[in-house]
């Protein structure tokens, strides 16, 4: 078993392998990069709702375990860097560190990428079902790491923290789980005809 992309797409020679690692890699932190460009600002909490985690879902399931990771690292490694990459078109280290509302999403990021990643390799991005339990899993790793951060980062209460980092991305982040979990099962049944074709 093993992810979609390299699944249909990786070579076979070492020097192959390594460049479509490095493409596949440098792709999935850019496909994150553009929709966190897809933003929407909420008065009343410092977290926007983005197309980011649409992108770590699809990133980490497609890519695999480890590509999805090192993808999601790259990403928060290009924008600590200074590339307007992060929400909004944010940028910085600052964005990363502790003080920061939104750090923790983005550490989140990197584990849901490999989480997911790591049970599309073994079969869950094949159907629905099992495609929305791993990344309804991966949701809650970033809220899990996003929500305590956020929490530490503002000095509010868990309560507060939820009303400002959970309950209003709960409607947007199931679209998004629903887009995601829909879309590997039905490229796995394409390469599948194209196979018996």
């Amino acid at each position: 078993m093993t992810a979609f992309a390299p699944a249909i797409a990786r070579p076979t020679g070492a020097r192959s392998r390594i460049a479509f690692d490095v493409i596949s890699i440098v792709a999935g932190s850019l496909i994150v990069a553009g929709l966190a460009q897809i933003s929407i600002v909420l008065h009343f909490t410092p977290v926007p709702i983005t197309g980011q985690t649409l992108g770590v879902l699809l990133v980490g399931a497609s890519l695999g375990a480890w590509r999805g990771g090192a993808s999601l690292l790259l990403y928060l490694a290009e924008g600590a860097a200074g590339a307007h990459f992060f929400a909004q078109g944010k940028h910085g280290v600052s964005i990363l560190a502790a003080s920061s509302a939104s750090g923790g999403y983005l550490w989140g990021f990197v584990v849901a990428a490999i989480v997911v990643g790591f049970l599309s390799q073994r079969g869950w991005d094949r159907n629905i079902g099992s495609s929305i339990g791993a990344m309804l899993i991966g949701e809650v790793i970033i809220y899990a790491f996003g929500v305590p951060w956020l929490s530490a980062a503002l000095h509010v209460s868990s309560t507060k923290a939820y009303e400002y980092g959970l309950y209003p991305f709960i409607i947007g982040d199931a679209i998004k789980l629903g887009l995601a979990a829909a879309v590997l099962p039905t490229a796995w049944r394409f390469v599948k005809k194209g196979r018996e074709g």
